[in-house]
């Protein structure tokens, strides 16, 4: 007789003990595992590669950086405490793996949320809201808090035993603790952390941008990332790096269109600024660059541009007190 088909499951990772978790109940029913893991500008892969390689499965990572970026401008369930769309993030998600789901033939989806544990996206109704924005109700498991949630398709399928899934809610972790002990899991990072868009700083930026710029892409999110930024008469943007791999980076993330500025001679900062910018403002940026370097206040300095034109500005060096209103 042929051997019965394993079921497949394709889970959602962020590298979180929970995630990690999920993966193992599921692994004690025999049922094989594939992780899968999103970047964006705001998230990246990094934890969720160390946990599949802990775990001994398979890790897919997608860059879905424009899809999300289109969602955070306008999510249809809102922001949390600061510009962290996390139902639409979620569901976006779901979405995106639900896709490989079909195409590939995977039995359902999976996922490290826990009941109650987060205020705006982990409560059963906010679940079930991600369920239907993602097109897949009836095929996301969660396997830590699924006694506590309603009956998944796979459930019903005998394809899970739902009497071997847990009933974990809240935001103690002790009962995660004691699993990953059980289970032999050492090493995991502390929860919270990993969304940049949950941080006060970085979220006061990218609200900044957004309501100031129009057609907003992913180079002008990543740059809200590093060094200080200015903004000039006209609304556009200066970026001037405050550290070494600030410089780096914005060298990095210039388009053959932007400008970079640089002082000769000493050391100091790196300027970026965008296309289409008047040589006044030019003129401005070279000397906000000048005033973060390490020249002398009041003396001359030559302000090296690179990048859709080369050539050279002489300034005076003034403070760089006198460009503080222009910080953003």
């Amino acid at each position: 007789m042929d051997k019965p088909m394993k079921v497949r499951a394709l889970g959602l990772m962020s590298g979180g003990l929970d995630s990690m978790l999920a993966v193992r109940v599921l692994l004690a029913q025999d049922i094989e595992v594939t992780g899968i893991s999103f970047e964006t500008p705001f998230f990246r892969a990094e934890a969720a590669q160390k946990a599949a390689d802990q775990l001994g499965i398979p890790l897919r990572v997608i860059d879905i950086g424009a899809s999300h970026l289109e969602m955070l401008k306008n999510p249809k369930y809102g922001y949390g405490s600061q510009m962290n769309p996390c139902i639409d993030c979620h569901a976006l998600m779901f979405r995106e793996a639900g896709a490989i789901m079909e195409s590939e033939g995977f039995d359902f989806l999976c996922t490290g949320e826990v009941l109650g544990q987060r205020p705006m996206s982990q409560r059963k109704d906010a679940l079930r809201a991600v369920d239907k924005l993602s097109g897949y109700s009836g095929y996301i498991l969660r396997p830590l808090s699924a006694k506590l949630l309603w009956q998944t398709i796979p459930e019903e399928l005998g394809k899970v035993d739902r009497l071997r899934l847990l009933d974990i809610q809240g935001r103690s972790r002790k009962r995660q603790m004691a699993l990953a002990a059980d289970y032999g899991i050492e090493e995991y990072p502390s929860p919270g952390g990993g969304c940049i868009l949950t941080k006060a700083g970085f979220a006061d930026r990218l609200r900044d941008l957004l309501a100031t710029q129009e057609n907003v892409g992913l180079q002008e999110v990543e740059l809200l990332k590093w060094g200080r930024h200015l903004r000039l008469p006209s609304g556009r943007r200066l970026v001037v790096g405050r550290i070494h791999a600030d410089n780096l980076k914005l060298q990095e993330l210039a388009r053959k269109e932007d400008l970079l500025l640089q002082v000769e001679g000493v050391p100091g900062p790196t300027g970026l600024l965008a296309a289409e910018t008047s040589q006044q403002e030019v003129e401005l940026a070279a000397n906000i660059v000048a005033a973060y370097s390490d020249a002398e206040t009041g003396k001359e300095a030559i302000v090296a541009l690179s990048g859709k034109e080369k050539r050279e500005i002489s300034v005076t060096v003034r403070p760089k007190d006198e460009f503080r209103e222009l910080l953003i």
